[in-house]
């Protein structure tokens, strides 16, 4: 194996790191929206 197909995997495998940890990141988010959602209809219905 030459070093341009090293560096083309080494990129592949940057890349899907960087979106798998995003993708992981917006999962997180969405969760904290609606948790955040529910805890402000909680506090609206104690009023």
């Amino acid at each position: 194996m030459n070093s341009y197909e090293w560096i083309l995997y080494a990129g592949i495998a940057v890349w899907s790191g960087l979106g798998l940890y995003l993708a992981l990141l917006a999962h997180k988010q969405a969760g904290l929206s609606r948790r955040i959602k529910q805890l402000a209809r909680l506090m609206e219905d104690e009023r």
